[in-house]
């Protein structure tokens, strides 16, 4: 029999859950997009949702993660800062080597 074992992570401060995949999505979602409501959209998510989860994540980080001009004649838009991206790679970073260790780990059992 062949087993999967299944796991998610996030990482927590003192006001709460601070990232994890679904906010990472998001900030990966901004990225390609360069607009929050873009982003909420691919997602499947509202422009609503994706308002509060981008600024909880700018209060809860070190730096901002992410910075957005308004709309208007131009248009309005949103990018990563570099801490941003430097944050989404150190997550995924960390969810590779967690998978990695837990599927090192299922192969005691399935031996």
């Amino acid at each position: 029999m062949d087993y999967k074992i299944k796991s998610r992570i996030w990482i927590e401060s003192e006001h709460g859950v601070f990232l994890g995949e679904g906010r990472v999505r998001l900030l990966k979602a901004i990225s390609k997009t360069g607009s929050l409501r873009k982003a909420a959209v691919t997602l499947d998510m509202s422009y609503k949702k994706a308002w509060n989860l981008m600024d909880s994540m700018n209060k809860t980080a070190q730096k901002p993660l992410v910075i957005t001009t308004t709309g208007g004649k131009g248009g309005g838009g949103a990018r990563l800062t570099d801490y941003g991206e430097d944050v989404i790679n150190t997550f995924d970073h960390i969810n590779q080597k967690c998978w990695e260790f837990l599927d090192n780990e299922l192969k005691q059992i399935s031996l």
